[in-house]
């Protein structure tokens, strides 16, 4: 039984692969977005948006979907990089697999980070969403992968989408920079 808490300790204790994301954004809103990544919760989820932002997949991607009260929806490597058609934006991923779901007993509060998917609870790939309010209907049905720790006044600032759809029109905001931090 000791070895068994002395291993639970260790594995408690160990470092995270990564430990959050750095976002520049540029736009209407200009600055820095800090999320710290929850690799305990969601841990293929988090390694696969690493991954891409270590790759420089995300740098360059717009935030197509944003609902005034709800959430600034990003991450469409495929087709929402900035100065493509905008029309496509939200249609695509990247070139890795879609990931099962990993729901947990999170709720989704204000500066929650989620993955974004089709109907299919297994369809989430590279779009990710920030929360402005709390959207408790989301609770157990969408992927918790983090929170932002600085930044939320960036994130108030980003450009809203049409009432009811949520489509950014004319230029929308960018991520221009997307780093992991440790």
């Amino acid at each position: 039984m000791r070895n068994l808490l002395t291993a639970l300790a260790l594995l408690a204790a160990s470092p995270a692969l990564a430990t959050g994301l750095e976002i520049q954004v540029e736009g209407e809103a200009n600055g820095t977005i800090k999320i710290e990544l929850l690799d305990d919760v969601a841990p293929k989820h988090v390694e696969q948006i690493t991954a891409l932002a270590a790759e420089g997949q995300y740098d360059g991607v717009v935030f197509h979907r944003v609902i005034d009260g709800f959430m600034a929806q990003t991450g469409d490597v495929q087709n929402g990089r900035l100065g493509a058609d905008m029309r496509y934006a939200g249609t695509g991923g990247s070139n890795r697999p879609d990931l099962p779901a990993e729901f947990s007993d999170l709720p989704f509060e204000r500066g929650v980070v989620g993955m974004a998917r089709s109907q299919d609870p297994n369809s989430a790939n590279s779009q990710f969403f920030i929360m402005f309010e709390p959207g408790y209907f989301l609770n157990g049905q969408y992927t918790v992968v983090g929170r932002v720790t600085e930044g939320m006044d960036v994130v108030d600032a980003i450009k809203r989408g049409h009432p009811r759809s949520g489509a950014v029109e004319g230029k929308p905001d960018v991520m221009s920079k997307v780093t992991v931090t440790d």
